[in-house]
């Protein structure tokens, strides 16, 4: 089953603590948070997060454990 949401262009949004998230097209980033990439597919969204965030934790957590 096809939703709007699967047809729906998005971007991965990231924040300053390196959290990453799926923001759809037309809707206004939230403030703290930045594109990171091109508007596509929801799909490529999250293969893209899958990707690049190996370690869940906030940058500043993750920082703080060294």
């Amino acid at each position: 089953m096809t939703t709007d949401d699967d047809i729906r262009r998005h971007v991965v949004v990231i924040n300053d603590e390196e959290q990453y998230s799926v923001w759809p097209e037309g809707r206004e980033i939230p403030p703290g948070w930045y594109p990171r990439g091109e508007y596509v597919g929801k799909k490529e969204c999250l293969d893209l997060i899958e990707e690049a965030w190996t370690d869940m934790r906030p940058r500043g957590l993750r920082e703080g454990s060294r």
